[in-house]
């Protein structure tokens, strides 16, 4: 399995940033950690492994980008404002030096966005932001509320970064053809927002599955036998 670092100095954060990318070809999949998860964290805790068939046979490239979250939505020694504005430098991040990579790798215009827990909301948020360029997502136990880290604070910021906010006026043709799934464990902390989303996806029938696991939890053992099961479904 081909596997390459990078770290350059980005102007969107104003620091030095870190990913792995595995895999020579195929579907680009932006791959986010959890909740302040470094860029190892997928190929540490197994889920890498557990979808190397699609990435040796070519089928998937995956991006596995550090993520931003202690400069953001975790970082309690900043504003609500400012937490909230570090997630948009962020999402410039993805968009402006992440997504060209992908497209220029592998040759295709849209990507695949997947993310476990917290990564979750980053995949989702992304994929529901920019619609037109990504073809199918996968959250695996996700939240799609950031609200709590926000200390009652609310801006224009937030609720363009948050998709239980921002979906119910989402028009973008592209989420019609988007494919959808919410994955979550039957014990789960998350499944409440993931029924949320489902409901709010579905008032707008927009196309997609809440897989609920049965016996289950909130844990890599789950995600390791969601991703699979979700790859072998692009088309």
């Amino acid at each position: 399995m081909t596997e390459n670092f990078y770290k350059w100095s980005s102007p969107n954060i104003g620091q030095e940033f870190e990913m792995l990318v595995f895999g020579h070809g195929g579907y680009p999949l932006l791959l986010f950690p959890t909740s302040m998860g470094r860029y190892y964290e997928s190929k540490d805790r197994g889920l890498i492994d557990a979808i190397r068939w699609f990435i040796d046979e070519g089928i998937v490239s995956v991006y596995c980008p550090d993520s931003y979250d202690t400069s953001s939505w975790y970082n309690k020694h900043i504003s609500p404002a400012e937490r909230a504005y570090n997630h948009e430098r962020y999402d410039k991040l993805l968009m402006e030096e992440i997504y060209p990579r992908m497209i220029a790798e592998t040759g295709h215009q849209r990507i695949i966005t997947a993310g476990c827990s917290f990564g979750g909301f980053h995949a989702t948020s992304f994929a529901f932001r920019h619609p037109e360029i990504v073809s199918y997502l996968f959250s695996l136990s996700g939240i799609f509320d950031v609200r709590s880290r926000l200390d009652g604070y609310y801006d224009d910021q937030v609720y363009f970064s948050n998709p239980v906010d921002f979906m119910r006026d989402n028009q973008h043709e592209a989420l019609w053809r988007m494919g959808i799934i919410l994955g979550v464990a039957d014990n789960d902390v998350t499944r409440s927002q993931n029924e949320n989303m489902s409901g709010i996806l579905a008032k707008k029938d927009i196309t997609h599955w809440l897989d609920i696991r049965p016996e289950s939890t909130h844990d890599w053992p789950s995600w390791c036998n969601m991703l699979p099961r979700y790859l072998s479904l692009i088309r």
